[in-house]
């Protein structure tokens, strides 16, 4: 954490941030039921209000198109997390780029090791679903997207903390949230190295917050 903390303090790249206060138009969408299962940590076995939050970044003057980007990030998603925050583990299979459906783990230091799965995936886009013992309860997407002769990188993120000291840290410490938002800043402005461009004005993220009552999961 003081190694991410010291980090996060020399970062240069402006970015710009907005929050507000988010509505039912914020809930992700299900997780489809080939996917589903008694692992499956959904947003309603969280705990307080739910995230939806969306990090950008345009990336000027790339070499390569947005598959081909994405293809990257599939083949080696390690090349873009800073190391000493989290790694992805596919310890379970050896193919690649990422399977549909493949349960994958982000090791992180401490007790807060994130099994995942892959619950969507396409030439420019995949979604993780969380599964039981990570530390949010939701889903994450990236996704990547031609703009003209740029390529606009984005992670999108529906979840809420996945116990209630999480929540403690996330939500009423921010502890845990400004570590995510270090995270996944330093993600884009890596994807955007990878594809041989350069982040035009930096990376924009913007979180709403929605507080709902999420009813229970019926066990599958």
């Amino acid at each position: 954490m003081a190694l991410v903390s010291w980090r996060y303090l020399w970062l240069t790249t402006p970015l710009h941030r907005r929050e507000e206060p988010g509505d039912e138009w914020d809930l992700p969408a299900d997780v489809p039921g080939d996917h589903l299962d008694e692992r499956c940590q959904q947003v309603s076995d969280g705990a307080g209000p739910l995230f939806h939050r969306h990090f950008s970044v345009v990336i000027d003057e790339p070499d390569i198109g947005a598959p081909e980007l994405m293809a990257m990030v599939m083949a080696d998603f390690n090349r873009a997390l800073p190391s000493e925050v989290a790694t992805f583990d596919r310890s379970h299979t050896q193919q690649s780029p990422l399977q549909l459906g493949e349960d994958c783990v982000v090791r992180m230091p401490g007790p807060w090791n994130g099994p995942v799965r892959v619950i969507g995936r396409a030439d420019t886009s995949f979604r993780f679903a969380t599964l039981r013992g990570h530390l949010e309860a939701g889903q994450i997407e990236f996704s990547a997207a031609p703009e003209g002769s740029a390529i606009v990188f984005e992670i999108e993120t529906w979840a809420r903390p996945g116990s209630p000291l999480v929540h403690l840290l996330y939500t009423r410490l921010r502890l845990a949230k400004e570590i995510q938002l270090n995270m996944w800043v330093r993600f884009c402005l890596q994807v955007a190295k990878m594809a041989g461009g350069r982040p035009r004005n930096g990376v924009r993220i913007h979180t709403r917050e929605l507080i709902h009552h999420f009813p229970a999961t019926t066990p599958v």
